[in-house]
């Protein structure tokens, strides 16, 4: 079984800092509207609640990544 290590804040209301082993990300949103989170590793994804067992999202990543 692995061992996995993941932490989220809320820092702001509606805003929320998730760190793991790898990086770190910042959400923001939700409730009845889209949420975004931006990652450190140049992933950003917009993702929404639908009504029903239905649900939206949609992932870009950044063309030039910090090394």
């Amino acid at each position: 079984m692995a061992l996995t290590f993941r932490k989220s804040f809320r820092i702001l209301p509606g805003v929320r800092l998730n760190i793991n082993r790898r990086s770190w990300s910042v959400t923001s949103g939700g409730g009845m509207g889209p949420r975004h989170t931006t990652s450190s590793t140049g992933r950003r994804t917009t993702s929404m609640d639908l009504p029903g067992p239905f649900g939206w999202r949609r992932t870009t990543r950044s063309k030039s990544r910090r090394g």
